[in-house]
This record gives C-alpha cells, sequence and structure tokens, in this order.
C-alpha cells in the first residue's frame, strides 16, 4: 500500500457496512479518503473511531449514486479540493425485500436497485476514469461486487438483485477491455463476498447460526488488491465464511 500513501480513495455508500470499514482501512493505511454517502454524517462520525491523523485524512461528500447530477457534482468537486481520483471503492449497492419480479407494481423499487447497483456503477466509474485520464494515473477501480454475481441461490427470493450483481460482473470485464484497449494500466478489480454482517442483512441470518463475514473481511480484500504490485491484476477476489451453503 506504499504507493498510495497520500493519493485520493473515494468510497461508495461509505456510510455504514462494508463501505464504513473500507473508509477507515483506507484512512489508517495512509490515503486521503472521500466517502459518498447520502447520509453523509455518518461518514463524518467515522472519524471518532479513528486516530487524529487518519481523522484529518477523511473527508465525506453528500452524493445520491441514483442521481448522474450528484455523481458529476461530487466528483468535480473532488478534482477542485484534492486534485483527483486515484482508486475507486464502487460500494453503494442496495437490495430490495418483500417483493417477487412477478409482484404487481414493483418497477420503482426494481429500478432502484438498477439504478444503484449498476448504473452506480457505470457512472462513477466513468468519472473516475476520466480523472485518472487527465492526469496519467495508473489508478484502481473496485467493484464490490457479491457471490450472487455469478451464481443464483435457490432457497429464496432475490428478485432483481442477482441480475444487478451479474451486471457488475460483466461490467468489470467490459471494463478491463475499454481500459487496455484506451492504452491506460488502470486496474479494475471484482470482489464477491458472501454473507456479511450488515444492516442490509436480516436478524434472524446475524444469530451465531448462520456463517457470515464481518465488513473488516472485506476492507482487508480490498487492501490486499490495492497493494498488489503494478505489474499484477486481480480480477475476480471471492470470500466466503467457512461453512456458507451458497
Amino acid at each position: 500500500m506504499d504507493r498510495w500513501t497520500g493519493r485520493v480513495a473515494v468510497v461508495t455508500g461509505a456510510s455504514s457496512g462494508i463501505g464504513a470499514a473500507v473508509v477507515k482501512a483506507l484512512a489508517n493505511a495512509g490515503m486521503i479518503v472521500i466517502g459518498l454517502a447520502r447520509r453523509v454524517e455518518r461518514v463524518e462520525e467515522l472519524r471518532q473511531q479513528l486516530s487524529e491523523q487518519a481523522a484529518q485524512r477523511l473527508h465525506a461528500i453528500r452524493c445520491d449514486v441514483t442521481r448522474e447530477e450528484d455523481i458529476v457534482a461530487a466528483f468535480d468537486r473532488i478534482e477542485q479540493q484534492y486534485g483527483g481520483v486515484d482508486v475507486l471503492i464502487n460500494n453503494a449497492g442496495i437490495a430490495r425485500s418483500g417483493i417477487n419480479l412477478f409482484t404487481p407494481g414493483n418497477a420503482d423499487p426494481l429500478r432502484q436497485v438498477l439504478d444503484t447497483n449498476v448504473m452506480g456503477v457505470v457512472l462513477c466509474s466513468r468519472e473516475a476514469f476520466q480523472s485518472m485520464k487527465r492526469r496519467s494515473v495508473d489508478g484502481h477501480i473496485v467493484q464490490v461486487n457479491s457471490v450472487v454475481g455469478h451464481t443464483v441461490p435457490a432457497f429464496a427470493s432475490f428478485n432483481i438483485y442477482p441480475a444487478s450483481k451479474f451486471a457488475v460482473t460483466a461490467l468489470t470485464e467490459s471494463m478491463r477491455h475499454e481500459l487496455r484497449i484506451e492504452g491506460t494500466r488502470i486496474k479494475v478489480t471484482s470482489i464477491s463476498p458472501g454473507l456479511v454482517r450488515t444492516e442490509a442483512v436480516p436478524s434472524e441470518l446475524k444469530t451465531g447460526q448462520t456463517p457470515i463475514l464481518e465488513p473488516e473481511d472485506i476492507a482487508d480484500a480490498v487492501l490486499y488488491v490495492l497493494g498488489t504490485p503494478p505489474r499484477v491484476q486481480v480480477h475476480e477476489l471471492t470470500i466466503r465464511p467457512v461453512g456458507e451453503m451458497m
């Protein structure tokens, strides 16, 4: 991680769960970290969990990744105030429970999932790439994907969520090809966790009976892929808790 010291990392969905864990890990590793979130006050509260030096490296910008104007404004501000983006962690993601693909009137919640999990990734990556390209930076884009972006479990209805994560898997490969064609050495990596203890996980799954990962496990994975030498690109990293049946 030494080559990233003092460089700028942007983390979407930074207010809780995996995003909050990644924000803290990157700030502790010496990066200037910009946490994007709708609940920006929760990102600011993370400073209390950091050392004084690390806390000074953490900044928060309000951004709803379903709104292109929010994304463009946030990345413009990052360019002006912090010099640009070197690392992007596309972590923002949502799921919608209580509906299935055949539920009447389900268009709005399903569209919210696609706008967040797919278009948010595309638009944030676009803005980060433009910043890296302008400054000739060999940056890194990391997608927080999911194991359901590779296979769909048969024991429950996940409605459109797996489709959105399959899209992230495909987008990662499409981005890799486009980055190569552009002649850059910008890396792109998909990290696909199994079940992680976050606010989105039902409480009954957080008991000691179900194998589950902690957000810090995914933050450690982010540090690992960022810490690889410039010649190494991790394409896909799958992380499951021991004993998971999916």
